[in-house]
């Protein structure tokens, strides 16, 4: 391979995940929207560029997101995206929020934070079972000669009805029990052509694409 082909397929863009579905989502956002760059080559995610585990011990979506972005532009060089998102229940103020993932103790156990929490719910009336999936998604650059990184935060939501028992196979956390509004479907009875529309994650990621399109220009 010749020396301008290897530079043409270095790492530009690396998103601070271990999540293939996160990455093949900004891959198909960005496609088409830089000249010159290869997203399927260029786009990439943390662990293939040696970006390190980030203890996310913020206090908002926004804080942890910041976290993980600083942490992997500083140990890759690159420009680094990162993304927190959760569920937010308005008759419990917001939670489960940043603890989404670890309602019920234990980091990524899906099924039990779903019983949890349907549990915690379960004499809640219809009417006031309004909630949202949240994110936050930030982007840092690398610093400049010295000067500070840049970095700049973007937020999406997507509101619904949690339903009183799971429906759907798709997706994966709370998808089964948020209802998005205007709908008659649960988020996993989606497609994900679908879900990926309207999803909080989407929408976060597609307003920071003026950033993005900027830091990578």
């Amino acid at each position: 391979m010749s020396a301008a082909r290897q530079l043409a397929q270095q790492p530009r863009l690396v998103l601070a995940t271990h999540n293939q579905g996160k990455l093949r989502e900004l891959r198909d956002l960005l496609r088409g929207q830089v000249p010159g760059l290869d997203v399927d080559t260029q786009v990439v995610d943390a662990p293939s560029v040696g970006g390190p585990d980030v203890l996310e011990d913020g206090v908002t979506f926004a804080e942890n997101s910041l976290l993980k972005a600083r942490a992997v532009s500083a140990a890759t060089g690159l420009v680094a995206i990162a993304d927190d998102s959760g569920l937010a229940v308005d008759v419990l103020g917001g939670a489960p929020g940043i603890f989404s993932a670890r309602w019920a103790g234990r980091h990524g156990d899906d099924e039990a934070n779903l019983r949890l929490l349907l549990a915690q719910l379960s004499e809640v009336r219809d009417e006031h079972r309004a909630a949202a999936f949240v994110c936050a998604a930030a982007l840092v650059t690398p610093a400049d000669d010295g000067g500070a990184p840049y970095e700049h935060v973007e937020y999406g939501e997507l509101r619904g009805t949690l339903l009183r028992e799971p429906r759907g196979e798709g997706g994966f956390g709370y998808d089964p029990i948020l209802q998005p509004e205007g709908m008659d479907r649960s988020c996993a009875e989606l497609s994900r052509e679908e879900k990926n529309a309207i999803s909080h994650r989407g929408q976060a990621f597609r307003a920071l694409l003026p950033e993005i399109v900027k830091a990578l220009s």
